[in-house]
């Protein structure tokens, strides 16, 4: 999270303002500070656990066995009482979540805690406690008051499942120290996530962060249009108008640039895993379609199609852009898997008018062929006719050229870069798309 000098003193003087007593009370002053959207909460929250922990070392007492410590956590959360569930989460880390012999490799597991201890098999215990308590003698409701009785339920369940995760990552960092966990064990903002790993909540909360990020693109690129209109000097212009001056060159000349819009043209494998990352690049370059005078997109898997008009709806529903595409384009033949030799081959011989002087090229895949031929003819024809061409790869460099990979010779033959993040992928953006 990008944090500078003004949420720093504004922060500090939450700080001061509410003071150290209550944990939770400076909690909230600390988010409303520091953070500037929702998504970055699931961040800040382990992070502050970590360095304001709400207590040291492991509970008092012994602990208590499983069937007892189920009982209680039934009680606490049939009364929502957050207190009891905070120390049943202490409790149940310190008995069930040890693991390792000796004191360099001990740790503490949130996974084989609530693995053991299973809390969310007591939602029916819970929900009959809570209907016996409320004086409905006949035991049952209305079906929409069942639904939110549930879901409040389950609601307190996943709050006592991130108490287990937060015991564990403090227990773990009184040994390793807090910093080490912060960096290891707290997981990432949405933009900082490799593509290919992505979930499925990831993935959407990019999609809603397109639009923001778009705006923020375009000033970058108005900017750098502004700057490169002014030109270069005019030599020949600049020493006539010294004249005026004893031959001393004191105004420039500069050669007035026409502004013109550049073209755009996508090539997107949409295939397995990459497809998230393919999605994300073609909605973001979408929301930048007034930066060119005209974009055409294609997706491919082993056969490809040209995609534009499909992508142009997708404004409405990005969520939905991926499914559409494989379910209205013609994308595979006769197998599943990426073939990017025969994909390239049929823009090169199909869509090679697309391509002109003034057109940039953007592939994006992991350049993975399945062992097929990677037809570098095609993509060299492509570079011929383009203005640039540029492979975005979503796989770690290091990892180019394994197995089936034909990033190498493709990178020979057009400019590859790694493209593993959001973060990485605006950066690309801001400094590769013309002006």
């Amino acid at each position: 999270m990008r944090i500078g000098t003004g949420e720093t003193v504004d922060a500090a003087r939450a700080a001061r303002e509410l003071g150290f007593a209550d944990r939770e009370l400076l909690r909230e002053g600390l988010a409303a500070t520091l953070l500037h959207g929702p998504g970055q909460r699931a961040v800040f929250d382990p992070v502050f656990d970590l360095y304001f922990p709400r207590a040291t070392g492991g509970p008092d007492g012994s602990g208590s066995d499983r069937d007892e410590l189920r009982d209680r956590l039934a009680e606490a959360l049939a009364a929502g009482d957050q207190v009891m569930m905070a120390r049943l989460a202490a409790e149940a880390v310190d008995g069930m979540g040890g693991y390792g012999s000796s004191p360099g490799a001990d740790g503490f597991s949130a996974y084989q805690t609530l693995d053991r201890l299973r809390p969310q098999t007591l939602l029916a215990r819970v929900r009959a406690d809570l209907r016996g308590g409320s004086g409905d003698g006949s035991g049952s409701g209305s079906g929409f008051a069942d639904r939110l009785l549930d879901d409040e339920i389950r609601a307190r369940i996943e709050q006592f499942r991130r108490m287990v995760g937060a015991e564990a990552r403090r227990r773990v960092a009184e040994r390793r120290g807090a910093d080490e966990i912060a960096r290891r064990g707290v997981v990432p903002t949405a933009d900082r996530v490799d593509f290919l790993f992505a979930g499925r909540d990831q993935l959407a909360e990019l999609r809603r962060a397109v639009q923001p990020l778009a705006r923020k693109l375009a000033t970058r690129l108005a900017a750098r249009r502004r700057r490169a209109a002014r030109g270069s000097v005019d030599l020949r212009r600049t020493l006539r108008s010294s004249l005026s001056t004893g031959g001393v060159p004191m105004r420039p000349v500069l050669r007035r640039r026409r502004p013109v819009r550049p073209e755009l043209v996508l090539l997107c494998d949409v295939s397995g895993s990459v497809s998230g990352f393919s999605d994300f690049t073609m909605l973001l370059v979408q929301a930048l379609h007034d930066q060119f005078s005209k974009i055409r997109v294609f997706a491919f898997v082993n056969r490809l199609d040209e995609v534009t008009a499909l992508l142009d709806h997708g404004r409405a529903d990005p969520d939905g852009l991926g499914a559409r595409i494989r379910a209205e384009a013609t994308l595979t033949g006769w197998h599943g898997s990426s073939d990017y030799g025969v994909a390239l081959g049929e823009f090169a011989e199909r869509y090679g008018a697309a391509v002109g002087p003034r057109t940039t090229v953007f592939v994006l895949g992991d350049a993975r062929t399945n062992m097929s031929d990677p037809n570098l003819a095609a993509v060299r024809e492509v570079a011929r006719r383009a203005r640039r061409v540029y492979w975005l790869n979503p796989e770690p460099q290091d990892r180019w050229g394994t197995g089936d990979s034909a990033a190498p010779a493709y990178a020979e033959l057009v400019e590859m870069h790694e493209c593993r993040t959001a973060r990485q992928l605006s950066a690309l953006i801001a400094r590769l798309l013309p002006v």
